[in-house]
């Protein structure tokens, strides 16, 4: 699981699949990288290596896009309900919450913390992530709902 707005793009450091996944549309972009990161890693490993049961993540951008599939929910288990109609703003500004962050200063941890100076990252993402529930996150964020049923397939698969 890695960010991919925080991904390195120069030539020395550049990830498998970065330069092409920014010149497609957004919503092919996590694709793009995690399948290029899928082949460079297997490439590396022995050929005894099941690359069905390799299935990386790119978070567009970090964790707390996550928390803005329900706005209301986040806002209430943080106890601050007034936050929630700002919070849904932002995610009428993007359409979705895997496409918030346009600069590491609106990223999705810094929008929140402009609305909740005590936001806590750990304690605060952990049980609100858990109060908007997974069936919520999975039908906001398609990408993420993706890379769970891959695993969920492989996981059924060895059962």
């Amino acid at each position: 699981m890695v960010d991919y707005y925080g991904m390195p793009e120069g030539k020395s450091n550049q990830w498998p699949g970065r330069v092409a996944a920014a010149t497609r549309p957004f919503a092919e972009r996590a694709a793009t990288v995690q399948d290029a990161v899928a082949e460079d890693v297997a490439g590396g490993m022995a050929r005894d290596f099941d690359k069905g049961r390799f299935i990386p993540y790119v978070s567009m951008h970090e964790f707390e896009a996550l928390l803005f599939s329900d706005c209301e929910r986040f806002a209430n288990r943080v106890g601050r309900p007034d936050i929630a109609d700002a919070m849904q703003s932002v995610v009428n500004l993007f359409g979705n919450p895997e496409e918030i962050d346009d600069s590491p200063q609106t990223a999705p941890s810094k929008r929140i913390l402009q609305l909740l100076p005590s936001y806590e990252k750990v304690a605060m993402g952990a049980t609100s992530i858990q109060a908007i529930g997974l069936a919520t996150i999975r039908r906001r964020c398609a990408n993420f709902a993706d890379w769970l049923a891959r695993l969920e397939a492989v996981a059924g698969a060895s059962l």
